[in-house]
């Protein structure tokens, strides 16, 4: 047994949590009200009830959401689900619950939200006169192939509209379900239409376990670049987080078994700990690595000027000082001595045509 590997835990009496990334379920910053779990005094053996995961049904209204983020490289993206079964203790996502009058702890991860129809949705956007062709984002908020996916195929259902207008697409995720999708991936990634950015924090499998609980492990999510790299899409790994103190010397281990596997490009970024995120991340330091604890959250206050998370455009996923230039100067020799490429080649827009429908007027010549 590692220092890092599961453990179980209970939030409520007569609530048990399993292969869950925090333990908390506390309220979102926007209610009203605040829920404690309390004894009864009555003290009745009763079975502990396992947490699952319930799934929500949205129709959604609109697919394509747009940012103006100067440190993004896309201006717009599709979100097939809300929440996150992969349950990463340390994801940036997580606040976004809030806006749903749900918890960004455990309802997070357990409270999840399926967009079904979404890709009638997006196809009716993509065939506007104003619309204008740009590479479109999934991942960028909640994992598209997330375990829930092999029963909803929402991801799959956006993925075979944007085969159909040959729109290109980037898709970051840990899912090894994106397999199931190869063979809409391939013919895309060979036309010059998709890459996938596939995201590792650790190659230590213990570690893996207790940060990213429903995640596949780092040697499976090695084989998903390999089998991506064959079927001819490009993949990017993404060494992300990085956490400093705990995960950071890994960036050259995972850089060189990601390009032995295939991996073409990478890309690095900084643990952020926006809203709620900092005392989840906090709770889980003391429950999983105390002895790294206070390392941790000093060297992330040497990034970013005293405070734990700085939300600054232009340095919130790299921080500032010295060891955000150490960082970023290994991350370049790595990237020379293994051969990796910074950016991926840029995806084809030229190719987009909206699929002619039952009872179109067909063009001449």
């Amino acid at each position: 047994m590692t220092q890092f590997q599961d453990e179980i835990g209970t939030v409520a009496r007569g609530v048990r949590v399993r292969a869950r990334g925090v333990a908390s379920n506390a309220v979102g910053r926007f209610e009203a009200t605040t829920r404690v779990a309390v004894e009864d005094g009555w003290a009745i053996e009763e079975e502990a009830q396992l947490l699952q995961a319930e799934v929500r049904i949205e129709r959604a209204r609109t697919a394509i959401s747009y940012n103006k983020s100067p440190d993004l490289p896309f201006d717009r993206s599709v979100n097939p689900y809300r929440g996150c079964e992969h349950g990463c203790a340390y994801c940036y996502a997580r606040p976004s619950h809030a806006y749903l009058n749900l918890s960004p702890g455990l309802d997070f991860e357990t409270k999840l939200i399926a967009r079904p129809g979404i890709g009638a949705v997006l196809a009716g956007e993509l065939r506007a006169r104003r619309y204008r062709p740009e590479v479109i984002a999934i991942g960028t908020n909640t994992d598209p192939y997330q375990p829930i996916e092999r029963e909803h195929r929402v991801m799959r259902e956006v993925l075979e509209v944007l085969a159909a207008f040959q729109h290109p697409v980037a898709i970051t995720t840990k899912g090894a379900l994106i397999e199931r999708d190869l063979d809409i991936l391939g013919p895309m990634g060979r036309a010059g239409l998709a890459r996938v950015g596939v995201s590792m924090t650790t190659l230590d499998a213990g570690l893996s376990r207790a940060l990213e609980p429903r995640a596949p492990a780092p040697a499976r999510r090695l084989e998903m670049i390999r089998r991506l790299s064959d079927a001819g899409v490009p993949v990017r790994v993404m060494v992300a987080p990085v956490i400093p103190g705990l995960t950071d010397s890994e960036m050259e281990p995972i850089l060189a078994a990601a390009a032995e596997a295939g991996a073409v490009a990478a890309s690095w970024i900084l643990l952020r700990l926006p809203g709620e995120v900092e005392g989840l991340f906090r709770d889980w330091l003391a429950a999983h690595a105390p002895g790294r604890a206070d390392k941790v959250l000093a060297r992330l206050a040497e990034l970013h000027a005293g405070a734990v998370y700085d939300a600054e455009f232009g340095t919130r996923m790299r921080g500032k000082g010295v060891w955000a230039s150490l960082m970023a100067k290994r991350f370049e020799l790595a990237l020379g001595r293994l051969g990796l490429a910074l950016q991926l080649a840029p995806l084809r827009w030229d190719l987009f045509a909206p699929p002619p429908r039952i009872g179109d007027q067909m063009l001449l010549f």
